[in-house]
């Protein structure tokens, strides 16, 4: 009797342990599934891809000197960066740089409405045409705002030949967007940011150069990149 007793006992302890770790077990698969659904904590690969990915450090000089006339816009699909450059000391230098929001849709513009931002030709940048008061410039989104303040103070309109209502201007009410793409195919700037370029660097017939999707720094840039 007192042996059938302790071999229930212990049949019962191994069924137990048997349902611990069959638990266990199954708690591990599903934070597994977890991972591969993105639920959990990035892993070294991922971490490592997105430090990859970071857009390239330019040095930037805002008290160069540099040659009148001689400073162009350089704006990097890429990177999502509007950054100024100018010649000083027969050399290019980076007087500054900004974060953008380009068209919502990839690709060099085709026609009217595709939501994409034009590529300005290699050897042929495109230029400012005009610089115009945007402050009480509205636009409807068609996303249930209705008619709203979208431009910030300045709307630099870009000569780009083959399409028209091209430019860069603020972002008031769509900050948020700013880096990123979520435009009509205009370039956006933060509203702060627009005022500084407006300010300080822009003219008319200054030259702007729209790089492509995957094309990365120019070999001028190349020197400016931050040690």
């Amino acid at each position: 009797m007192l042996n059938n007793v302790i071999s229930t006992r212990r049949n019962m302890k191994r069924t137990f342990f048997l349902l611990t770790v069959l638990m266990l077990m199954a708690s591990c698969r599903g934070d597994k599934t977890s991972d591969k659904a993105g639920n959990s904590p990035a892993t070294g690969d991922t971490v490592a891809a997105e430090q990859q990915a970071a857009p390239p450090q330019i040095a930037v000089k805002p008290d160069a000197k540099y040659d009148d006339n001689s400073s162009f816009i350089v704006i990097s699909k890429k990177d999502l960066t509007l950054t100024v450059y100018a010649r000083s000391n027969n050399d290019t230098v980076a007087l500054a740089t900004f974060p953008v929001c380009m068209g919502k849709n990839k690709g060099d513009k085709q026609g009217k409405g595709d939501m994409r931002t034009p590529e300005s030709p290699a050897g042929k940048p495109f230029s400012i045409a005009k610089i115009q008061d945007a402050s009480t410039w509205t636009h409807d989104f068609g996303d249930g705002r209705g008619s709203i303040l979208a431009y910030g103070n300045w709307f630099l309109r870009l000569d780009t030949p083959g399409h028209s209502g091209i430019g860069i201007h603020g972002s008031t009410n769509n900050e948020n967007t700013v880096p990123g793409r979520a435009s009509e195919g205009c370039i956006r700037l933060l509203d702060k940011d627009i005022i500084t370029l407006k300010e300080n660097y822009a003219r008319v017939g200054m030259p702007v150069i729209i790089k492509g999707e995957d094309q990365g720094l120019l070999p001028f840039e190349q020197k400016c990149l931050a040690q």
